[in-house]
């Protein structure tokens, strides 16, 4: 006979096994897809959100997850059960019409999006995100009545389970005291040093090689997942077939190069999770805040660390000829430049907490009603050349069209930047307590010290703690935004 729980797993793998299928439907979307294929596309990825949501909040559910709750279960799967029952949840507070209507508004805006932010089109593109923010609304709506939260810290419980705003708040308001200051200090510190700009062009078919030569260096595993290019990079699919993508400019290779390296921390994230449960909630990554560690773990911490530069030097001039540019030194001065810029995904990591309290703050407010998307270039201009002193009156691409998340329905995701950052870094604290040869490993290109640490603490961990108690067991204290400012001033002043 099988029990309830056996009866609960059976369904995750189904759920997971057309999970597979979809994601590689949205890979294909945004890497391969003619343009003309949208429509048919996007009414085929909303059948399948309606289907996945059906077998989700079958009726028969509640009375399984009491029944399994009362089964002698192991530790594993109690955690388990509370990930199917967390999970469960969330999906049977919304109605199957509404995640169809989602769907088929983000995947119609998204579309449009890609055509209308190169054309700066604000005029074309706001009607379709006002839909997408209406439906974002209903959703948050749903999401809050069911568990008890405010509308916002609803959407950001999706990507963030347990995280509320008033802890992003925490962890984000001594940076918005020093970060100011920080980026003043450290730009007129790198203005007295002397780096050679690297000498152009860089011809996409080479930096795609370098990119997969980056991914082989990080340990990326080619039989279980590839490099692809597209408009926005992201890294999808599932753990057993992980699409990355990135995008070129022939007049700067640095913006693939390390977009590929922080896709790959994402990938080998997925690519590390417990293989004996896949199929499972508990083998799903913990957070977005928690993934987004792992790419910036790959990204800045390690891709940006002085002796890193010493292992990609050689690369670069396999694949664009020897240039006084690629030497180590000059080369750790250009991955660590600081300069305040327009788009968020290009920015150094001394900058970039700017863009994710600009996003914070805005996406917020349009989703409490404080807020609607009339008014966000307004206050995006206000904000950028408050934090930034940029001025973006009229530039919408550069400005609030340039990001993915919102045209495709992605608001609470924001903050997991920032939050990432801060682990990334608690991560590395800790392993310098525990590997005290650590940076002179790196320097000598023995990377595996790194990626075992994760292993164990963060990939074969998955989901199996909530996050709070995963961040204590592995670095030995709560969340501490301390070490991320300790990080910025030790490798920038």
């Amino acid at each position: 006979m099988t029990s309830a729980y056996q009866d609960l797993a059976a369904r995750q793998r189904r759920l997971h096994h057309l999970g597979h299928l979809q994601a590689i439907a949205q890979w294909d979307q945004a890497a391969n897809m003619p343009a003309k294929g949208n429509e048919a596309r996007s009414l085929a990825l909303a059948e399948m959100d309606g289907l996945l949501h059906q077998l989700a909040t079958d009726s028969a559910l509640p009375g399984l997850l009491d029944s399994a709750a009362a089964e002698p279960l192991d530790d594993t799967q109690h955690a388990n059960l509370r990930e199917i029952r967390r999970v469960w949840r969330a999906a049977n507070a919304l109605p199957q019409a509404l995640v169809e209507a989602k769907s088929l508004a983000n995947n119609r805006c998204e579309h449009a999006w890609r055509t209308q932010r190169p054309a700066n089109d604000w005029a074309g593109f706001a009607p379709n995100l006002r839909e997408v923010l209406r439906i974002a609304r209903q959703e948050a709506d749903c999401l809050s009545q069911s568990a008890g939260l405010s509308r916002y810290d609803a959407l950001l419980d999706l990507y963030e389970p347990g995280m509320r705003s008033s802890g992003v708040e925490r962890a984000f308001a001594p940076l918005r005291q020093w970060l100011p200051g920080l980026i003043r200090d450290v730009i007129a510190r790198q203005a007295t040093e002397n780096v050679i700009e690297p000498v152009g062009p860089f011809p996409t078919a080479a930096q795609k090689a370098l990119g997969l030569d980056a991914m082989q260096l990080m340990g990326f595993d080619f039989a279980a997942g590839r490099l692809d290019e597209s408009t926005h990079p992201f890294c999808g699919g599932v753990p057993e077939d992980v699409r990355m993508t990135t995008r070129y400019r022939e007049d700067d290779f640095l913006p693939a190069l390390m977009g590929v390296i922080h896709e790959t921390g994402h990938g080998r994230y997925e690519q590390g999770l417990p293989r004996e449960l896949l199929g499972q909630p508990i083998a799903r990554a913990r957070s977005m805040g928690i993934h987004e560690s792992q790419s910036l773990s790959f990204e800045m911490q390690l891709g940006s660390h002085p002796a890193f530069a010493g292992l990609l030097a050689p690369l670069l001039v396999k694949h664009f000829g020897a240039q006084s540019a690629f030497e180590p030194g000059n080369l750790h001065r250009l991955l660590t430049r600081v300069k305040p810029g327009f788009i968020r995904v290009d920015a150094d990591e001394v900058t970039y907490p700017a863009h994710i309290l600009l996003r914070f703050d805005i996406e917020r407010a349009l989703i409490e009603g404080e807020a609607e998307v009339d008014d966000i270039p307004a206050l995006w201009d206000g904000k950028m050349a408050e934090l930034l002193d940029l001025d973006t009156r009229g530039n919408f691409k550069d400005g609030p069209m340039q990001d993915v998340h919102w045209p495709a329905g992605l608001f609470g995701y924001f903050p997991c930047y920032t939050l990432g950052a801060m682990y990334a870094a608690q991560w590395f604290a800790a392993m310098r307590t525990q590997q005290p040869d650590l940076d002179a490993r790196i320097a000598d290109g023995e990377l595996g010290g790194v990626f075992s640490w994760l292993a164990t603490h963060v990939w074969r961990v998955a989901s199996r703690y909530e996050t709070p108690e995963l961040v204590q067991r592995a670095s030995g204290e709560p969340l501490n935004p301390a070490h991320f400012e300790m990080h910025l001033r030790q490798r920038y002043l």
